[in-house]
């Protein structure tokens, strides 16, 4: 059976017992800070996180109607004070598939590198842009290797193939014929809507001929 203990007791402990002492004020300092952290993300975080899902509206909108420029600078500081937010990540993706319009596929880069989104598809074509980016400043491994983890990420009817496709024309840029011909002939086997798009046979015995 336990022992009655009372407040005092452990009062007492507390004053007697350095362990005890440096061992409650522990807790103590941590249940403290958990309790400052829920409060901020209750508080701060989550109406700001909210307030920030709508802020990429506009931008999305000039994006949409081909006004670069004008989406550029209407996303930059949406960017700047939502970082961290889930809108501001939006914002930050759409932001950098308008650098790449102007062709500043660096800057992009740098951009989709900060993106942090938990979306499925995003995610997947996040990695297809800085894909698209690499292979456009000429870093051909670096956009296989991308192309074909995004092909991987979430495999579906839509983005696998086409990104196994320019997988495919990546490797056949660096001369890898071989993997070029296999990408090709994965994509008829298993993407036949997609296939039949492309012409995919023309691609294989293209690449076939050159092995």
């Amino acid at each position: 059976m336990l022992e009655k203990f009372s407040l005092n007791d452990f009062k007492g402990q507390l004053q007697t017992n350095k362990n005890l002492r440096f061992a409650t004020y522990g807790i103590g300092s941590i249940l403290g800070l958990l309790v400052l952290y829920f409060a901020y993300r209750q508080f701060v975080w989550a109406p700001s996180n909210e307030k920030s899902k709508e802020s990429y509206y506009r931008g999305l909108n000039l994006a949409a109607k081909d006004s670069t420029d004008a989406a550029i600078n209407e996303l930059e500081p949406v960017v700047k004070k939502f970082d961290g937010k889930q809108g501001g990540e939006v914002a930050q993706f759409i932001l950098a598939r308008q650098y790449m319009t102007k062709g500043d596929f660096k800057k992009a880069l740098k951009e989709l590198e900060d993106v942090d989104v938990n979306d499925t598809y995003v995610s997947v074509y996040k990695l297809g842009l800085q894909a698209d980016c690499n292979s456009e400043l000429g870093k051909y491994q670096e956009a296989l290797d991308l192309y074909l983890e995004a092909a991987e990420q979430n495999e579906n009817e839509l983005t696998t193939p086409s990104f196994l496709f320019k997988a495919g024309l990546v490797a056949e840029e660096l001369k890898n014929y071989e993997e070029a011909n296999e990408l090709y002939t994965r994509i008829k086997g298993n993407y036949l809507n997609f296939s039949n798009s492309k012409s995919i046979d023309k691609y294989i015995a293209r690449t076939k001929n050159r092995i």
